[in-house]
Parts: structure tokens; C-alpha cells; sequence
């Protein structure tokens, strides 16, 4: 068997090793191994309200387009359909953000423009318009409506019917040439 002094020995060295690997590998080591947790951003929750102008009715399935940069570093797109209410809500955008939010509707002008997001909640109202002309710059183009009229739109056709096709007539034959003598 070990004798005392051995034992004691033994012990020792066991609890000076521990004690160092504690120093090493501890909590309040300043060469602490491994990634420091950084939380997610604080959002904002965001709710876009499309409607029509001519009458104020909302306007359903219009894509809401959503891009954010945050200190001029672009964050993403995400896209968002409107409901029946005509409405498109999201509540992942970073607060202190800048959003550039653009509405694309069937028959309806695309919408664009940027919103800083400053605070925990926003509401965004839309009024969509009707196309209008294209702009010019060689005249005056305030407040002309399209060319285009509302409805769908069908392909210009002439309006008196095609004359079938007369058959070609079949080239002459060559006269024949009397021999010279």
C-alpha cells in the first residue's frame, strides 16, 4: 500500500493542477476561446396601407417591395403581398433603418420612395394613381394622363377585312427566235 506521505503527496499535485487549469480556462480569463453573443437588433413593426386614389378603396395583392440599408450596408429585399384590407405588415426591419418601399398593383402607377425608421411602429398610407404619359423633356408634361384608356387592352387590327390573296401570274415563256441566216 501507498504510505501516508505518498498519498499526501499525490493529493497535491492533483489540487495544484486543478487549481492552475481553473486559472487557465476560467470564467474571467481575458484569452477566453469562442464567439461573444451579440444580439439581433431591435425591429420595427411596419404596416403599409395601399389604396386607390380615385375612390379609397384598398387594393388587393399589390406587391410591397421592402428594401433596407442600415449605415449605407444594403440589409436585403423582402417582399410582402397586401391582403383583402389592402394591407402588407412585416416586423423584421432594424429600427434607425432607411426603407425604400415600392408598391407594384396591376393597372396602377409602381410607387417608390425611402422612410427612416426611427421608432417601434409605423404606418405608412399609399394612394396609388392610374399611369400617366411619359415624361419628355422636350414639352410640358405636367399632369397628362396616359394614352393608354383603363380596361384591357387589345391589339390594334384593321378594321376591313384582308382580299384573299390572287394567285401570281406565271412568267412568260421566252418567244422563240427564228434562226438567223
Amino acid at each position: 500500500m501507498l504510505s501516508q506521505r505518498a498519498l499526501w503527496s499525490k493529493l497535491a499535485l492533483v489540487l495544484c493542477l486543478a487549481l492552475l487549469s481553473l486559472q487557465a480556462f476560467g470564467q474571467d480569463s481575458p484569452a477566453r476561446r469562442g464567439r461573444k453573443y451579440k444580439p439581433p437588433p431591435d425591429t420595427s413593426h411596419i404596416v403599409v396601407q395601399v389604396l386607390k386614389k380615385a375612390n379609397g378603396k384598398p387594393i388587393m395583392n399589390a406587391a410591397v417591395v421592402f428594401n433596407p440599408t442600415r449605415e449605407g450596408k444594403d440589409i436585403g429585399s423582402l417582399e410582402v403581398k397586401t391582403d383583402p384590407d389592402g394591407r402588407a405588415i412585416i416586423d423584421v426591419i432594424p429600427t434607425g433603418s432607411l426603407v425604400r418601399v415600392q408598391i407594384i398593383a396591376n393597372g396602377y402607377a409602381t410607387f417608390a420612395e425611402d422612410y427612416q425608421i426611427n421608432e417601434a411602429n409605423r404606418e405608412i398610407l399609399v394612394s396609388m394613381v392610374r399611369p400617366r404619359e411619359q415624361v419628355s423633356a422636350y414639352e410640358d408634361n405636367t399632369g397628362k394622363a396616359s394614352s393608354r384608356k383603363d380596361g384591357v387592352q387589345e391589339p390594334a387590327r384593321p378594321t376591313t377585312p384582308a382580299a384573299p390573296p390572287t394567285a401570281k401570274p406565271a412568267p412568260a415563256a421566252p418567244a422563240p427566235t427564228a434562226p438567223q441566216q
